[in-house]
């Protein structure tokens, strides 16, 4: 690659300003709103990509993508534009771009009534591209006091400074979630802490295999930097500033396109495992989990089924029902049917060649092409050769829409698992029809996965065009979020995936995918001890993905009564999971409609408390809780640090109240779910927590000591309804006032839809100094109020 030094001004215009750079490339420097500019070079004036599928500021793109030039979606405000003999600035009232000799950017926010630096261009060299390729990087400045997060989903510490990671879709089976890089994820997205000019955010738009160095690079020639190089594409990023880091979090999800509002059974229970579906008798298997519910009183909304159920001689192929194995399908989906389970069917994108249907899908071109030969390109995968079908074909998509629509859906199984779809197809320059515009695989690869997803998408909404899909996906890129929940992918059984998971789940929350989770109890390795198997679902259930799904190495099944002894602890912990899903489902609705991530780590609430930025095992569900499980073994003792804030915490099992800012030595047994809650909120909870629609009944009302008044809310629809972000739900407002000698409680409701219970049961915990008035009348603990007074 050669640096790019020397540019002079091309042309601007009301937002942007172009520069011809060593008087062949362009480079330009657009202010789409405020506080959000995007940087687009482009070698010999020309893109190598011209479209872009991750961006999407208005929500879902058609699936021939988005123009990169396309400007909608974004205000692009005039800027005010100035030249110097060696500079030009670009400014809005709350950012600015300085660029300087040789190439370089300094970019500035306004903050109190004046410019301050926030990140700076290394000057030794700040962006290089390939002469005979598309390669590009581009190098930035590193500050010693600065926080690196985001990358999506990475292994170890959730602050990335000081790593080296690489964006490369793999299927890592029974990866080290402490070491293991790269993973199943494809999101070049950082946001960066200053120490005193707020937080920024870049989000480079490629989709090419790409690498970033956050410090781990020394280069004596340079001052510290960091860097981002792609192996191909075209370099074209979007950096944000903000003063804090939640409104980045929120602006990225935005700018990808929004979250994807899934039914509400989506957050209870999900039952998996390979075992049942691989098994001889996997009907048999599938029905013996039923009547395991019922006998361990366990509740279940739904079921990942494995893809043991297109299996021929142990192979797999996507869409064959094996009818030796499961000889009455429509009694098998009618039986979970009349127990209330969704069946989540497991699809695969890539045909064996020995598919019954491979010479078929061949002969209409729907796979990938050899980049040397044009047939169809053959790679490994599940122990044998197959080919990948090219999503970039609307023809292929058609015919994956009709596949899951006749094989799954009129099947009786109405939700899609969507599965080994990180394309290992490593021939950088096979071919992909591209919606007739071909296109290398190198350039594109998590691209597939994502147009898989949206197909599955489409042909489940065309199916039940009333209700809300659910589907989920394994791999992807920024964007996936849109479409689907997503996963850790095939953890390895111990305790060290169960704490480096949560990590892993947070840097997804932080990039603007939260809808996530993880195999709880291990997916990978040997199956867990009886402690072990307790802590992790004590986690899972704080997670808005819930499964415990196993391939354990020695065959054995991971599930709720895996261990009798420890059943009864389980139990509690679902219950506690039902319990509290009225409020995992406001925060899920507030996630989709305002881009608030529903997992947080602390310090995302509470920046201002440097204690937050120390790595930690605690995260927040939604603003109001905070969760802090046992994760190691055999712990009689767990310190707890809860964030300073102006309210202080309350012990959600104990009652009793913490002020701020403090850290705690909480003793602990195998029952122990650590939770706190924020003092003023009020949660909307289920008074018996057994099912998934049971519609919130308790207001539990967490009291602030301080003069105040606090805002929660409740958030209700009718489960899946496709209409429901149309207005046909309901939104309870509590407003709490407290005066330091009483509280008030206001409640009132919105949307099109009636509030389902006539009254609700006031909880409060048992140390809350004030008496509570709603409506003017006095209400104590365990007195119903009602709702329309």
């Amino acid at each position: 690659m050669k640096t790019l030094e020397n540019w002079c001004l091309l042309s601007c215009d009301e937002c942007s300003v172009t520069l011809l750079v060593e008087s062949r490339h362009t480079l330009s420097i657009e202010a789409l709103d405020s506080a959000r500019f995007r940087v687009r070079l482009r070698k010999d004036g020309q893109w190598r990509l011209g479209r872009s599928w991750t961006v999407a500021p208005e929500g879902p793109l058609p699936r021939e993508g988005r123009a990169r030039d396309a400007r909608d979606g974004f205000t692009c405000p005039a800027a005010d534009v100035t030249q110097a003999d060696d500079r030009i600035t670009i400014a809005t009232d709350r950012l600015r771009a300085i660029i300087r000799t040789p190439l370089q950017i300094c970019w500035q926010a306004m903050m109190d009534g004046q410019w301050r630096d926030v990140a700076q261009d290394r000057p030794t060299g700040a962006y290089m591209l390939g002469r005979r390729d598309h390669r590009n990087a581009h190098f930035l400045n590193r500050h010693r006091n600065e926080c690196v997060f985001g990358l999506g989903e990475k292994a170890g510490l959730l602050e990335r400074s000081g790593r080296r990671y690489e964006m490369r879709n793999l299927d890592a089976m029974g990866y080290d979630a402490q070491t293991t890089d790269p993973l199943y994820k494809h999101i070049p997205f950082t946001l960066t802490r200053t120490p005193d000019a707020g937080s920024f955010s870049l989000f480079y738009d490629t989709l090419a295999g790409c690498w970033f160095d956050l410090g781990n690079e020394l280069d004596n020639y340079h001052a510290p930097y960091r860097s981002f190089r792609a192996e191909d594409g075209d370099l074209d990023y979007y950096f944000t500033w903000a003063p804090d880091m939640l409104a980045l979090v929120k602006a990225q999800q935005q700018l990808t396109g929004g979250m994807a509002f899934p039914p509400r059974w989506s957050l209870g229970y999900s039952g998996s495992t390979m075992a049942y579906t691989d098994a001889p008798d996997a009907q048999v298997q599938m029905l013996g989990f039923l009547d395991a519910l019922h006998t361990h009183d366990i509740p279940c909304d739904s079921f990942h089924l494995s893809s043991g159920y297109t299996s021929i001689d142990g192979k797999r192929y996507v869409f064959n029902w094996n009818t030796d194995k499961f000889p009455d399908i429509a009694g098998f989906t009618r039986a979970y049917a009349d127990a209330g389970i969704h069946i989540i069917a497991n699809i695969k994108p890539c045909l064996l060649q020995d598919h019954p249907r491979y010479d078929d899908v061949a002969g209409q071109g729907l796979f990938i092409r050899d980049s040397d030969t044009g047939a169809p390109e053959l790679s490994m995968f599940w122990d044998a050769k197959g080919s990948h079908l090219d999503f970039t074909n609307p023809d292929t998509l058609d015919w994956w829409q009709g596949n899951v629509t006749t094989a799954l859906l009129d099947q009786g199984l109405d939700s899609t698992w969507n599965d080994n779809n990180e394309f290992e197809v490593w021939d950088h320059h096979a071919q992909c029809h591209g919606f007739g515009e071909p296109i290398d695989m190198g350039l594109i690869r998590p691209l597939h996965a994502l147009l898989m997803s949206q197909a599955s998408e489409t042909a489940q909404k065309a199916h039940a065009p009333d209700k809300r899909p659910y589907l989920i996906t394994r791999a992807g890129c920024a964007g996936l979020q849109r479409h689907a929940q997503t996963w850790t992918g095939d953890n390895r059984t111990s305790w060290d995936s169960l704490r480096w998971n949560i990590r892993m789940g947070l840097g997804m929350a932080l990039s603007g995918i939260s809808n996530i989770g993880h195999d709880v109890g291990g997916f990978a390795g040997p199956q867990p001890d009886g402690e072990l198997l307790l802590r992790w679902v004590q986690n899972g259930i704080f997670h808005p993905r819930f499964v415990i799904h196993s391939w354990n190495d020695d065959g054995s099944v991971t599930e709720p009564w895996t261990h009798p002894d420890m059943l009864p602890l389980i139990r509690d912990a679902f219950a506690l999971r039902y319990r509290l899903l009225p409020y995992m489902y406001t925060c899920l609705w507030q996630a989709v409609s305002r881009g608030e991530p529903m997992l947080r780590p602390t310090f995302l609430d509470h920046e201002d408390d440097p204690e937050c930025l120390a790595d930690t095992d605690d995260f927040m569900l939604g603003r109001d809780l905070l969760v802090a499980n046992v994760v190691e073994a055999g712990v009689k003792n767990r310190r707890v640090y809860l964030p300073r804030n102006a309210t202080g915490w309350w012990d959600f099992h104990a009652g009793t109240w913490h002020p701020g800012g403090q850290w705690l030595d909480l003793a602990v047994t195998l029952d122990s779910i650590p939770l706190f809650v924020r003092a003023g909120a009020v949660l909307p909870l289920a008074r018996h927590g057994a099912r998934s629609d049971e519609a919130a009944s308790v207001a539990a009302v967490f009291p602030a000591r301080d003069q105040g008044v606090y805002v929660s809310e409740g958030y209700d629809d009718g489960g899946d309804n496709a209409d429901a972000l149309s207005g046909n739900h309901c939104v309870t407002r509590f407003e709490l006032s407290c005066d330091g000698a009483e509280l008030a409680l206001a409640v009132t409701l919105s949307g099109q839809r009636a509030f389902a219970p006539e009254t609700l049961l006031l909880a409060l915990p048992e140390t809350a100094p004030f008496p509570v008035r709603i409506g003017g009348k006095a209400v104590s603990h365990g007195q119903s109020f009602s709702i329309r007074d």
